[in-house]
């Protein structure tokens, strides 16, 4: 993995008056690693429709789908893989009752990271690098410094590590040789997207969306000629 873990959040994305499938669609233009659906207070109904409106629409781009804390759901839309968090189901747990797909894990400290890397996930999270505002009781942040030090710990196991945090197109360099891929959420989105329902406006916001998941994209993404040796 490798590259921009684009990250939609229901309740970022509502504040906004943004549609989380016409977000995913800017999104997932710009080829990113993985789209990650977060649905915290949404009904489990709702969330799985979304789950499998996202899974061919990832299919197309070639970028993993994540469901976000719910491994049912994950099998039952066919997604990738699944985050959990420290407080969720353990990644044994998690494989034991959906022994298909994918298990990613936030970890917030060393000794986090190191036993989530003991029971070799898909990847690691870890974070947050910076202050974050779409995340609530987000713990305490752990700079890059740190993150320096986790990547080397995930580089030996050979696991990859997302960082997640505040990160924005400004910040996002300063991480490169310290990640594998950058989790963004907020600085997807226009600083000020505008109320006017009309269709033009609308296809502004997208294409502002689009833009920002390119440029965060391209400060991870490898050499096009060596795409195909990644997983």
């Amino acid at each position: 993995m490798r590259g921009l873990y684009a990250i939609a959040d229901v309740v970022t994305l509502a504040a906004r008056h943004i549609d989380p499938l016409a977000f995913a669609e800017a999104v997932l233009s710009a080829g990113p690693a993985a789209l990650q659906l977060r649905a915290k207070d949404t009904p489990a109904r709702e969330t799985l429709a979304l789950l499998r409106a996202l899974a061919p629409m990832c299919r197309r781009a070639g970028a993993l789908l994540v469901a976000n804390d719910r491994p049912d759901l994950a099998v039952l839309a066919g997604c990738a893989h699944v985050h959990v968090g420290q407080d969720d189901m353990p990644i044994d747990r998690v494989r034991r009752l959906v022994p298909g797909v994918g298990v990613g894990v936030s970890t917030h400290t060393i000794d986090q990271l190191d036993a989530a890397l003991a029971a070799r996930p898909e990847y690691v999270a870890f974070g947050p690098v910076f202050e974050t505002r779409t995340k609530r009781n987000a713990d305490p942040v752990v700079g890059v410094e740190r993150l320096r030090e986790a990547y080397a710990h995930a580089s030996l196991a050979g696991v990859p590590l997302v960082a997640i945090g505040g990160i924005t197109r400004e910040r996002a360099p300063a991480l490169v040789g310290s990640a594998d891929a950058i989790a963004v959420v907020g600085d997807l989105l226009p600083a000020v997207t505008p109320l006017d329902p009309r269709p033009g406006s609308i296809l502004d916001v997208m294409a502002e969306v689009a833009d920002r998941a390119r440029a965060l994209h391209r400060i991870f993404a490898p050499p096009a000629a060596s795409l195909g040796a990644l997983v």
